[in-house]
């Protein structure tokens, strides 16, 4: 298996497993990625997601080219297929309410930044190189790096990263805000420890709600955003959450949430 999962904890863990490869992502892969993400959505022990990839060299090159180059397949033929979630399931997944933590272990390039781009929370070694590279090789980055990057940073800055296809230090792209954190590769599990215990200090219910109204209405007016009744919203609303929290708060004991 070229992409598998854990759950432990409540929390899970995915992996993209093709080191000699560098992560990119096959047909294969893909498809391993889809089921993945299906059977985590469909998990209410899942409270977190960390995605990562095998080894330390990258966290994921990309598509396959050696692959997709063999395959006969055009261009126009590849952005037709249907590839929900965007690249690897996850570049631009809509339905996905439980944080994502992308632990970055090695370069993110093309679609694994697109997966980068996905994800809530990143931690990244202080040596990464991301790119959206496929215009250096005649491609596009169609699964999530046109329309994410210049909804997440600055029009300027994310045509800079679009029409040149260059490497960016880790270091630059925590200045654009794209990363929460830059660490030394032997810092960086427990980089990522710290924010997955944050997370699992809150109650699940008004994280996959706060998910749902981040993802959801970016692009409604603020007065509509406000006022849309997400069926996540509602579930927090009216759950036992906000009582039991309320409850440990008075009497300085941690929660005991609800899944």
């Amino acid at each position: 298996m070229t992409a598998h999962y854990e759950l432990s904890d409540h929390v899970a863990r995915v992996v993209i497993d093709r080191p000699a490869r560098r992560n990119a992502v096959d047909r294969a892969t893909e498809a391993a990625l889809q089921d993945i993400w299906q059977e985590i959505e469909s998990d209410r022990r899942v409270r977190c997601v960390i995605l990562t990839g095998a080894g330390d060299k990258a966290f994921c090159a990309g598509a396959d080219v050696h692959e997709s180059a063999g395959s006969g397949l055009s261009g126009l033929d590849y952005w037709a297929a249907p590839r929900p979630g965007g690249f690897g399931g996850i570049a631009s997944r809509t339905t996905l309410n439980v944080p994502v933590v992308a632990r970055v272990n090695g370069h993110a390039f093309g679609g694994g930044f697109e997966m980068v781009l996905g994800a809530d929370i990143v931690v990244a070694v202080d040596d990464t190189r991301f790119g959206l590279t496929e215009p250096r090789i005649g491609y596009l980055p169609l699964d999530g790096g046109m329309v994410q990057l210049p909804r997440q940073i600055p029009y300027h800055q994310a045509m800079g990263i679009l029409l040149t296809g260059r490497q960016i230090p880790a270091a630059e792209m925590l200045g654009f805000g794209l990363l929460n954190e830059v660490v030394a590769r032997a810092d960086l599990d427990a980089a990522v420890g710290r924010w997955v215990d944050d997370i699992l200090a809150c109650s699940p219910a008004s994280l996959r709600a706060i998910k749902a109204v981040v993802r959801g209405t970016a692009h409604l007016a603020v007065d509509d955003a406000m006022g849309r009744r997400l069926p996540a919203l509602v579930e927090a609303l009216t759950g036992p959450d906000q009582a039991e929290g309320a409850a440990a708060f008075r009497e300085k004991r941690a929660p005991n949430w609800s899944d």
